[in-house]
Formats: C-alpha cells, structure tokens, sequence
C-alpha cells in the first residue's frame, strides 16, 4: 500500500530544497531551509528503526540552533546594511559557519556520526547526500575567506580519517566517509559550482549502490558484513569495485573528481592543500579496505551463504555499468569546468 504520508513529506523535501537554491533572498532560503528540516523530521519519524526517536531528536537540535543562528546572522546584518558577500567578510564567516554546522563538516561534525547510527539506510542516503545540497549552494555564495575554508577542509579530512579507523558500525563508517568527501567538495567549490556538481552527482551515486546492498541484508556492524558471503563473483567484484571508487582509486570514476580537484588546487597554487588530501585519504582507503578484503579472501567454510535474487543482480550491474559509463562524460567535463 502507498504511504501517503511519506510522499507528502518526500514531495515537501524536494521542493523546500528547491526553494532554497533558487531564491535571490536570504530570508527565502532561511524559510526553504526550515520547511527542509520540517519534512526530514517527518520522515525519520516514520521510520520502525527503534533508534530513530532518539536521532530525531538530536538531528532537530542542531539543526534548530543552526537554523536560529542562520536566522540572528541575517537579520543582524541585514540591520547593519553589511549582507553583501561581494565585500564583506564578516557575514561570510558567520554564515559560513552556520551552514558547515548544518551540512555536518568539521569541526561542527559531532552530530552526523551519531545521529547516522540510529536511522534506517534509506535515511542515512537522504542525510548523506539531498540534505548538503541546498547548504552547498548555499555556502558557495559565502566563500570569501580563502584561510577559513582551507581550515575547514583540512579539519574534515583529517578527523573523518583518524575517527573512521575504528568504528565497526557501517552507518558511523559511511558517515566519516561522507566527512572526507565534505573536505573533497569543499575544495571543488572553491573551483567552480559545475565541478562541485560533477563531484557530488558521483558521489551520490556510488552512496546509492552502497546503501542498497546494506539494506538490502539488514547489515549494521562490521562483524555481519565480514561473516557474509557473496555467491556470486562477479556481484563480489563489483561492490569491491564501488568501495575502491569511493575511496577515489584510478582507474574508477571516483578517482575523476578528486582528479580534477587536485588539478585547480595545485594550478592556484594550493600545494600544501593538495597534498595534505590525498595523504588524508588514505586513513579512509584503510577502512573502506576493512570492508572489501573479507568479501575477497574469506572461503566458503567460514562465511555464510545469501542468495541473491535476479533483479538485485541486474540493479548492481546496472549501477556499476553506469559508473563506468560516466569516465568518458568526465574527460567531455574537463573542457567545461
């Protein structure tokens, strides 16, 4: 039976996310944002997760003092005649930080892990990717201090990687995944817009693949991932393959967008920036390998045996063949960014 009531909510967090984007005014995308959170809310109430009530809970705290904050900053400035981002620093800064504390990057990431942690995966899909959308565009509007971006960037990819090496959760591990790539994004906004829109529409897609096979097995905690095993080799190869292109190896599409990240970074002379990611990201290659090596070594003795229906073959191999797909859209980008 269709759940009217979760597509009243689904269809109020698209269009508020729209509203948001597409305004000219502070106050309207303010307005966008709570009619967002209203309906995010909604949905995760909705949800049997026994867990969700207590997420939902610390997901509208935040959320509501970010919201406030936001709020406080715009009529202040808007007083003040200073909300102008073409000349002024200070509102930047502040509002700046108001929309990294709601999009959950670092160091205002204390809330994402756990609140993660007691959501279903669809949700965790929904938090991961459509909520930083309208806080991404947002932000790009902001970025004037150059230093407090760049501290920003750096504090994500560093904590995401040293905190994701030992959790054991699958949500707390794709929630520091989503850190890292936070930092990731952060640094091709500073590019251009359409590169932060090739990168998220990328990273967006690998999450979707990832999340759906967690779903699909009820899967939680590393010990069930690691005790699993997949029949079939070539479905084992390409989720191997999706965590490698998450983690932004070559030859997989996610290596592309990093690629040409490190690209602008290093032709506007963010050596050090650069340089500081791509060492980062190893912390989170080890935590992706943690999940991919047991899907590739164990035998048939020590694991355990799950069928797979046709249909979840074609849905993976479709993705997958997608992914690939998109290399050729990415060197026709490269002409445009």
């Amino acid at each position: 039976m269709i759940n009217l009531y979760k597509i009243l909510f689904f269809n109020l967090l698209i269009s508020s996310t729209l509203i948001s984007i597409s305004t000219l005014s502070w106050f309207t995308a303010w307005i966008g944002l709570e009619m967002n959170l209203l309906a995010i809310l909604a949905l995760m109430k909705t949800t049997e997760n026994k867990f969700s009530a207590e997420a939902t809970i610390k997901y509208f705290i935040v959320q509501a003092m970010a919201s406030s904050l936001l709020l406080f900053s715009i009529v202040i400035f808007s007083c003040l005649n200073l909300l102008n981002f073409q000349i002024s620093l200070m509102p930047s800064l502040l509002i700046g930080s108001t929309l990294i504390l709601k999009m959950g990057a670092a160091p205002l990431h204390f809330w994402l892990p756990e609140v993660t942690a007691g959501l279903s995966w669809n949700l965790v899909f929904l938090i991961l990717t459509w909520q930083k959308i309208a806080p991404f565009i947002l932000l790009s509007y902001t970025m004037k201090s150059t230093i407090f971006f760049t501290l920003v960037i750096i504090f994500s990819s560093f904590i995401s990687s040293i905190q994701g090496i030992n959790q054991i959760c699958l949500r707390k591990i794709m929630a520091f995944s989503s850190i890292n790539h936070m930092g990731w994004m952060l640094s091709a906004l500073m590019s251009s817009l359409n590169l932060w829109y090739y990168y998220f529409l990328i990273y967006s897609l690998m999450n979707m693949n990832i999340l759906y096979f967690f779903n699909k097995y009820h899967l939680i905690y590393m010990p069930q991932y690691n005790k699993m095993f997949i029949a079939n080799k070539t479905l084992k190869f390409l989720f191997a393959m999706n965590f490698l292109s998450l983690g932004g190896l070559p030859p997989f599409i996610g290596f592309y967008p990093k690629w040409l990240t490190i690209d602008f970074l290093v032709n506007n002379n963010f050596f050090w920036l650069s340089f500081t990611l791509s060492i980062l990201t190893l912390g989170t290659l080890y935590f992706y390998s943690r999940l991919i090596f047991p899907a590739l070594t164990l035998t048939q003795l020590d694991s355990i045996s799950l069928p797979l229906p046709g249909k979840t073959n074609y849905y993976f191999s479709f993705i997958n063949f997608t992914l690939l797909g998109s290399l050729p859209l990415t060197f026709s980008m490269m002409s445009f960014l």
